[in-house]
């Protein structure tokens, strides 16, 4: 029997708590984990967050998940997405939609955790007030998590249960 394999998208605003809870989804699915944050360091000494730069870290993206899907392991990609024409060239490079979930949280959430620095996001609240104003919503099927600073299980619980339903 070959396998399938399962490729999750998690989107969201800086602060929403995607990246942790991605990188948790992916330790739970026991898949690749493939982060827009870490590899935009790998890629650039010096990040401009330039239109060039965003998309070179979002090729580079695809480009693991196409390796990974070759060896027949699922992926989880961590980024964003906050656009539209970003989230069609992901799933074209693909040759498959990714199964889209959204991670998002109260204002006040987000503000507090914007004032913690981060291993890898070097958004702030003034990034994050950017690229909510650019926010493109997803058109895309979705499973929206609504993140608190207590609710990782539940979160996790509900992604593998649409994960599942959706396959």
């Amino acid at each position: 029997m070959s396998h399938i394999s399962t490729i999750v998208a998690v989107c969201g605003l800086p602060g929403s708590g995607k990246s942790y809870f991605a990188a948790r989804l992916a330790r739970r699915m026991e898949a690749a984990y493939i982060s827009s944050d870490e590899i935009r360091k790998q890629l650039f000494a010096v990040r401009t967050y330039s239109e060039e730069e965003k998309l070179s870290v979002y090729r580079e993206m695809t480009d693991m998940a196409a390796q990974a899907v070759a060896e027949k392991k699922d992926v989880v990609l961590d980024a964003t997405f906050y656009r539209q024409d970003i989230r069609d060239l992901v799933a074209k490079a693909l040759g498959t939609p990714p199964q889209w979930i959204e991670v998002r949280a109260e204002e006040a959430i987000i503000r507090d955790r914007l004032k913690k620095p981060r291993i890898h996001s070097e958004a702030d609240y003034n990034v994050y007030l950017k690229i909510k104003d650019t926010w493109e919503p997803l058109t895309e099927e979705c499973l929206q998590l609504q993140s608190t600073n207590d609710n990782i299980d539940e979160m996790l619980t509900r992604a593998m249960q649409y994960l599942h339903h959706v396959q």
